[in-house]
């Protein structure tokens, strides 16, 4: 059994690389705190080595990063979670910029923040995060992605003088790699044959507190390197050509987009939960307020446009529109690909006409159970009970 008084944490740690990572700190004898938004593999660590902790670094958990930041048998901290495509700019998406920026640079950046007061202590800490050679040159045709690891590769070198400005011994490693193989974020499966060894060698270069990593650098990228310092325009001419005659491209819609729509009058924990649940299917969410609640019947206590600002500012919605008549007219204006509904409409004559006209166009109808909470009902009722009684 592991010991739990040498504790690593790694932000990413259930694939690829951060998986192979985990499985050779454990082999230096290292309890993993893993956080992921997927489960690691079975069979890949033993279960008394590891503890998994849920992390969506599109909904920032700060709490979650703190108590283990506060946990001294805590003495490394890896991140080696990131999303990016090979793909035109004009082919991404707003909320794929957005989402490629947040997990790859901004929650990056602030789980080093959490943890730098380990890091800038007198205390040993050891402390690395991905970065990728498209951080270091221009990346055409991989725009984004290059556009967040770049932020990375500043960011860490520009901390690194701080720490040594402040006089800590502590660093933090760039490990800046190409593509490889054995790794899921390439659209492959995880094989740690393959990621084992660099593993090792990441390790190897973590723990001397070294400042920046690039495999193959004498072999390859050093070479690549002083090409692209030489002329970059040159240099970014044959990249571009390149991946697009080896047809690397991935120039295919990447963003699912989801619709919903309601009244959103008296705003309650309960759409709360259904625009969380929306958002959790899909990369961006429009959201329609209806004018009015006279198609149910009812009246509305908030005004159209504070209830369509409240909205709005809801962490988990993207955009705020008016509602159309019917929810297959917006389909005409958003071309969403799933519209999100209460789980009493299903078997409706409204949805079951819905279900037909969506059938071509490759929308899924999402529906969802309603849960026990505050409802806008009993709010109504309230209030206008309170009104008789006056």
């Amino acid at each position: 059994m592991i010991s739990n008084d040498r504790k690593a944490v790694v932000v990413g740690g259930s694939n690829g690389i951060g998986l192979a990572i985990c499985k050779a700190l454990v082999q230096r004898g290292y309890y993993i705190e893993i956080c992921d938004c997927a489960q690691p593999e079975e069979g890949v660590l033993a279960t008394d080595s590891y503890s998994y902790h849920y992390s969506n670094l599109l909904d920032f958990d700060e709490d979650a990063f703190e108590s283990l930041a506060s946990d001294q048998s805590v003495e490394l901290l890896m991140v080696t979670a990131g999303i990016g495509r090979i793909a035109d700019f004009q082919f991404h998406h707003t909320a794929e910029i957005e989402k490629m920026l947040t997990i790859d640079t901004v929650s990056t950046m602030k789980i080093f923040r959490i943890f730098y007061d380990r890091i800038l202590s007198d205390k040993p800490f050891y402390t690395g995060v991905m970065g990728s050679i498209s951080g270091w040159m221009s990346t055409p045709s991989a725009s984004v992605y290059a556009a967040a690891k770049a932020a990375v590769v500043r960011f860490v070198e520009s901390v690194n003088i701080e720490l040594e400005a402040y006089g800590s011994p502590n660093r933090i490693l760039d490990i800046s790699p190409a593509s490889f193989k054995g790794s899921k974020f390439y659209g492959g499966k995880n094989d740690l044959a393959i990621t084992g060894a660099l593993a090792a060698e990441i390790l190897e270069h973590l723990f001397v507190r070294e400042t920046r990593f690039i495999p193959q650098y004498k072999e390859t990228f050093k070479a690549v390197l002083e090409r692209y310092h030489n002329d970059p325009h040159e240099y970014g001419l044959h990249s571009f050509k390149y991946k697009h005659e080896s047809g690397r491209l991935d120039n295919n819609k990447r963003v699912k987009i989801g619709y919903l729509s309601g009244t959103f009058d008296l705003f309650h924990v309960g759409h709360l939960n259904l625009l969380r649940r929306a958002k959790a299917q899909c990369d961006y969410l429009i959201v329609g307020v209806h004018g009015s609640g006279a198609w149910k019947g009812k009246e509305t206590f908030i005004l159209f446009e504070e209830r369509k600002a409240i909205v709005g500012a809801c962490k988990y919605v993207d955009k705020v529109v008016d509602s159309c008549r019917e929810d297959s007219d917006a389909w005409d204006l958003w071309h969403y690909d799933k519209l999100f509904v209460g789980s009493d409409y299903k078997g409706t004559e409204r949805f079951i006409r819905y279900e037909e006209y969506f059938k071509d166009k490759g929308v899924e109808i999402v529906y969802f159970p309603y849960t026990q909470s505050t409802s806008s009902t009993q709010l109504r009722n309230a209030i206008l009970s309170g009104k008789k009684s006056e």
